[in-house]
């Protein structure tokens, strides 16, 4: 798709939304995840694709396939290069490239239940994340791209999620053995 059919798929969205805003709350299509045994996980889409996901050797996997923080960052990576590039089309800046990685530094102690020397519970999840994102437009300002990008950030919505710590609310159900 161009950037100019981009840009106008968007428009047209941001007009129904601008006279329906209950038209742009729907729900998110679920992610279901089944143990596969071991450390593997497949998490299937309702379209059909899915996701195998294992932990490293060290931790009892076979370290064969993505872990399950990877799918995080990979997330917040992907979210914010396609977010970018929808600004970039709504601008009519046409990149000539686009990258996006995320980082994050985690304490193993967290995913193991296990506490600080203090006795303080260690968080399970990063305890810090980074994002780099690079960038070219011919013709265009450098700083008009960094712009482009900060705003484009503050839309990521898996951007937004972790910076807001959104709330899971957890149910379960144990079935009969």
């Amino acid at each position: 798709m161009t950037a100019q059919a981009i840009a106008t798929a968007m428009r047209r969205v941001e007009s129904v939304l601008l006279k329906r805003p209950q038209a742009g709350i729907d729900s998110d299509a679920p992610a279901a995840a089944r143990w596969c045994g071991d450390m593997r996980v497949v998490t299937h889409h309702a379209s059909g694709m899915q996701v195998v996901t294992d932990m490293p050797r060290e931790l009892g996997g076979a370290g064969d396939q993505v872990s399950p923080g990877w799918l995080l960052r990979a997330a917040l990576a992907s979210c914010a290069a396609t977010r970018i590039a929808m600004a970039a089309a709504a601008e009519g800046i046409e990149l000539s490239a686009l990258e996006a990685e995320a980082c994050s530094r985690s304490d193993a102690r967290g995913l193991l239940g296990m506490a600080d020397e203090n006795g303080t519970p260690v968080p399970a999840g990063p305890n810090d994340v980074e994002l780099r994102v690079t960038l070219s437009a011919p013709g265009v300002d450098a700083q008009r791209l960094r712009a482009l990008v900060e705003a484009s950030c503050r839309c990521s919505p898996v951007g937004s999620a972790m910076e807001s710590a959104v709330p899971v609310a957890l149910h379960v159900s144990v079935m009969a053995a």
